[in-house]
């Protein structure tokens, strides 16, 4: 509760640390901001933070005090970034003590007796595959595993599941048990001159041990299952702790310190190779191959086809021998005919340059370092700043097409821009929002930072929005190459693969197909809890998918012409946009396929906020064909003669 009812100024502040530290270190690109390495001595101590608890089976995060695990005295909440809390991360201090290459063995946390209602909670997150995350100088606690494979390397989990079901020999009765004992191993880099040392590596394996102890319990008592003295340790889970009402559970951790060659600037490596790199490389490689041949036949078809229609026309003109005309040239007079719902076009393109320009620069931020996982919350932080800025771009856009549309009202159209596309992603993210509140997730977004993001949009967004607004529509009005009839001609009958619902749905295939590898780890790092983290190769699939969908616009607005249709403003943007049902499509096959979602809720969240991905992915795609038709049509229009 304490973190829902935190006070606005404080979150301004938040918001205005993370911009002021953003750019003072942005000519620094050694270190990102907040993340600088931090030497310890030998006994120095070290703060250990717990996380949420995650499950890739709900998608709901909780709290680590929401259940009832060893408390400190004072449970004080860190200070968290504004994509921290969107996150769902709530980052707490705990009650383990580490003291710098001191080592602990079988060090007493708490001992708690289990009620009816604690043990339904334990029961309820270890069927719901939950697991613990903590953090330790900003590293996140992995627990290793051994492949079975031939290499036999080792991969790393994010957290250590909350316990394990299982069964007695002999008996077909599932039993919860509960992983009580933690076996710490902080990795260290020391430098040999100062003899500091710096943490880069931060491991777990997890126990269930029915501790034991003589006489009753106190302070002092030593457990015989766990004895340092005796040099008794827990090495196995031979008599694991149940979890069952009255039944008591002692937590206890020790505590190992290894030395490692590892530097603190590759500290990060061994939790961003989780995935198999070789088949990664290897899919995204080829797909990039595919999509850059497919488009290069596809530009020297159309310059080839486009020089010589051109040729042929200009050709004609000169030698008088055009009795009448064909093709494309036939509906010049049209072609520039202001399209139905104009304002709405001018809307979603406005709304698709801020979308542009925050993807844009958000990629060229993360490709040099500025966003990586180690910088956590900045990704999201990031680019919900960005988009608030890049407001004013939005506004000179759509008031630029506006005024070439012949329209005089730009104060209303800048205020639909500025409200239609954020006002319906907010509208769902509330509802999901108000989902994740009723099952009193860690998730839900505080009210505090719902009125901080509701104030930087009309505090902010909008402004700019405004102002780019009155630039764009101050500027003289585009002006067309060819004059416009008064009488619109009438469109002959179209082939049926000229239909546009076919024709839409076929351009959007290959932009589809240019993500679709990378969309596979990218879901995979959001919904299986996994770091993502090879910003470079995604840029080069944002540039081919920029240069995909401006080449597949443009052919189908060719063929559109030839075929006497001038209708084309709606339909580009409709046709590299309509990828984004393809994208839809996707994440419902992955939903069935990838994940073990069973739950009601944690269904809506996974389809709501794919919904908004989807969403945001057609008006971004949508806005790419527009322009390169927009210029595609200026261009092919303004090389012929026309009487």
């Amino acid at each position: 509760m304490e973190s829902r009812s935190r006070s606005m100024h404080k979150l301004t502040a938040k918001i205005c640390s993370f911009l002021f530290l953003f750019l003072a270190h942005a000519a620094h690109c050694f270190y990102l901001p907040g993340v600088a390495p931090e030497d310890f001595q030998k006994g120095d101590l070290l703060k250990v933070k717990v996380n949420k608890l995650t499950s890739i089976k709900t998608q709901l995060p909780y709290s680590y005090y929401s259940l009832p695990f060893c408390p400190p005295k004072k449970i004080v909440d860190s200070t968290e970034n504004l994509g921290e809390v969107l996150r769902g991360d709530r980052i707490e201090n705990s009650p383990y003590v580490f003291k710098m290459r001191d080592p602990q063995m079988c060090t007493v946390l708490c001992r708690i007796t289990l009620d009816a209602k604690t043990a339904k909670q334990f029961k309820e997150k270890i069927d719901d595959e939950y697991r613990v995350n903590m953090i330790l100088d900003n590293l996140p606690l992995v627990v290793p595993i051994r492949r079975s494979d031939q290499d036999s390397s080792t991969v790393y989990q994010l957290g250590y599941h909350v316990g394990l079901k299982g069964q007695y020999s002999g008996s077909k009765e599932d039993r919860y048990f509960i992983h009580n004992h933690l076996a710490f191993t902080v990795k260290y880099h020391r430098d040999p001159q100062t003899d500091s040392a710096r943490i880069v590596g931060f491991q777990v394996k997890p126990y269930s041990i029915k501790h034991e102890y003589e006489g009753k319990w106190n302070e002092k008592s030593r457990l015989t299952t766990c004895d340092p003295h005796n040099k008794r340790t827990v090495v196995s889970s031979n008599t694991p702790q149940e979890v069952e009402a009255k039944k008591e559970i002692i937590f206890t951790y020790d505590v190992e310190y290894q030395e490692s060659d590892v530097k603190w600037a590759s500290r990060w490596d061994a939790y961003l190779l989780m995935n198999d790199d070789q088949i990664h490389w290897f899919s995204i490689v080829n797909s990039l191959m595919i999509v850059l041949f497919l488009s290069g036949m596809v530009a020297m078809i159309m310059l080839r086809t486009l020089y010589r229609d051109i040729s042929r026309y200009n050709e004609l003109e000169t030698q008088e021998e055009a009795q009448e005309e064909t093709g494309w040239k036939l509906v010049h007079g049209d072609v520039f005919r202001p399209p139905s719902n104009s304002d709405l076009l001018c809307v979603y393109v406005g709304t698709g340059v801020q979308f542009l320009g925050m993807v844009l620069v958000t990629m060229i931020f993360a490709v040099f370092g500025f966003l990586s996982p180690s910088n956590r919350g900045g990704l999201m932080t990031a680019m919900l700043l960005l988009w608030v800025f890049m407001g004013i771009f939005a506004g000179y856009a759509s008031a630029r097409l506006y005024k070439m549309f012949k329209g005089a009202e730009w104060k209303k159209l800048a205020f639909r821009t500025a409200c239609m596309f954020p006002g319906i992603v907010f509208a769902i993210f509330f509802v999901l929002n108000a989902i994740i509140w009723g099952q009193k997730s860690s998730g839900a977004v505080p009210f505090g930072t719902m009125f901080a993001l509701v104030l930087m949009w009309f505090g902010i967004s909008v402004p700019l929005v405004f102002v780019g607004g009155y630039v764009g529509f101050k500027k003289p009005a585009i002006e067309d190459p060819v004059r416009t009839n008064k009488i619109p001609r009438q469109i002959p009958e179209q082939a049926w693969y000229m239909n546009p619902t076919f024709s839409i749905l076929i351009g959007g295939i290959l932009p589809f197909g240019a993500v679709f590898i990378e969309l596979f780890f990218i879901l995979t790092s959001i919904w299986l809890n996994q770091f993502y983290y090879i910003f470079g190769f995604l840029f080069l699939v944002f540039i081919i998918l920029l240069i995909t969908c401006a080449e597949i616009t443009i052919v189908l607005c060719y063929f559109q012409l030839c075929s006497e249709d001038y209708l084309w403003w709606w339909r580009s943007y409709l046709t590299s946009g309509s990828s984004a049902l393809y994208l839809f499509l996707y994440a419902t096959f992955y939903f069935f396929t990838k994940l073990e979602i069973t739950k009601l809720v944690s269904g809506l969240l996974y389809f709501g906020y794919m919904l908004i991905a989807s969403y945001a992915f057609f008006v971004l795609t949508g806005t790419i064909g527009f322009y390169a038709c927009f210029w595609f049509t200026r261009l092919i229009y303004s090389s012929v003669k026309i009487d």
